[in-house]
């Protein structure tokens, strides 16, 4: 249940920028709740996962961005939703480790820079199609990429974090009673 309010509350960041008027400008919850999702759910509900934020796709770009919804563009990005989930199956579901999380988080964040700039120098007109133009798109993508990066870490670090350190806090706890019970 609580991989379902996750995901919820990932899509929602999604929305949140666009209902306040406000620029979220790449900070959102979808790259850390994917990776919990995606560790505390079977593999096959990485399609739960992407087809809540393939709705939250098609929402934002005809009702809160007025353009013309073609599917065919947003393809790699659908594939990255199931595929973070699937990659935190594989890697976080049976153990998680500092290390593993945070090489999750830089997988994901660096993944979706990689594949989404590439897209777009691709697939739009924004930019040359020469090496020099893939650059130009790659630089322009450094502000939304470090912020992903900064909310995936944020949003994994609690999510993964919070329950070791409560499980850490109760444990001490419990210990110093049973040392005040023994004397």
């Amino acid at each position: 249940m609580t991989a379902y309010l996750v995901l919820f509350a990932a899509v929602f960041s999604r929305l949140l920028p666009h209902l306040t008027h406000s620029s979220g400008i790449g900070f959102t919850a979808v790259g850390g709740g994917l990776l919990y999702f995606g560790a505390r759910r079977s593999r096959w509900h990485a399609v739960v996962a992407a087809l809540a934020l393939m709705a939250t796709d098609y929402y934002l770009t005809v009702y809160a961005y007025g353009y013309p919804f073609h599917a065919t563009h947003y393809l790699p990005t659908w594939a990255w939703y199931a595929g973070v989930c699937l990659m935190a199956n594989a890697t976080l579901a049976k153990k998680q480790s500092f290390l593993r999380v945070t090489g999750a988080v830089l997988a994901s964040a660096t993944s979706f820079f990689v594949i989404s700039n590439f897209f777009v120098w691709a697939w739009s007109h924004l930019y040359a199609k020469t090496v020099g133009g893939l650059m130009a798109c790659y630089v322009a993508g450094i502000p939304f990429y470090r912020n992903d990066l900064i909310a995936t870490g944020m949003i994994a670090g609690v999510l993964f974090g919070l329950p070791v350190l409560v499980r850490q806090m109760t444990a001490a706890h419990e210990a110093a009673n049973d040392s005040r019970m023994a004397h």
